[in-house]
This record gives C-alpha cells, sequence and structure tokens, in this order.
C-alpha cells in the first residue's frame, strides 16, 4: 500500500519515486523499507541557483525557495510546476496552494497521526 500512485509504480519497477515524495516524510510512514532506502538514496535538495533560473525560464514571478519538502513557487500553473518536480525529482508547490501536514496534498482528508489525532 502506498499514499502516491508515484510511489507504487516506483516500487513496482524497483525505482525511487520519481516526484520526490521523500521530501514529504509524513508520506512514506506505510511504505516497505526497502523502498524507502532507495528513495532516499535518491533524493537530494536542489541547488538554489538551478531551481530560480528554471523557474524564472518557466514564467515563475516572487521569490522562489528550496527548503527540506519542497521547491516553492509563484506564478506557475501544474504543467511547469511538474516540469521542475520531474527534472528536479524534488516536490514543488505552489506557495498559494499549500499541502498541509497529513493530508492528501491539498485535500481536506488525511490520515490520522500517530498519536491517533487527525492530522491538521
Amino acid at each position: 500500500m502506498f499514499r502516491k500512485t508515484s510511489c507504487g509504480v516506483a516500487y513496482a519497477h524497483e525505482e525511487a519515486d520519481y516526484n520526490g515524495h521523500y521530501g514529504i516524510r509524513e508520506l512514506c510512514d506505510i511504505c516497505p523499507p526497502e523502498q524507502v532506502a532507495k528513495c532516499r538514496a535518491a533524493w537530494l535538495k536542489p541547488d538554489l541557483a538551478n531551481v530560480i533560473q528554471e523557474a524564472r525560464g518557466l514564467g515563475a514571478t516572487g521569490p522562489i525557495e528550496v527548503n527540506d519538502r519542497a521547491i516553492v513557487v509563484e506564478g506557475l500553473d501544474e504543467p511547469p510546476r511538474y516540469y521542475l518536480q520531474h527534472g528536479f525529482g524534488f516536490q514543488c508547490h505552489d506557495r498559494a496552494k499549500p499541502h498541509y501536514h497529513r493530508r492528501h496534498g491539498r485535500a481536506p482528508i488525511g490520515w490520522k497521526a500517530e498519536n491517533g489525532n487527525p492530522g491538521t
């Protein structure tokens, strides 16, 4: 069982997740340990200067950030964000549409935290 489709696809092909979901660590809590190890080994935080160059070339506006979970941009629709995400193997989020902890991205559904409290 996997929380994200790309994680299951990567597992079936014996590869690391191409969407960089390893950066969103709470997604990995149900993955097989050997898959987590593959994703951990492949997951590298991209260089901010390279991200800025690529994102600006795609039309990003406003500040561009690379944090421990994702690249955060403004002014890019999904296709250019996916281009960055797949190219860097690192999640890419729109600052105006944040992903919520223990939720399926921005969806109002999620899963309970380890301590039994609903995620927020």
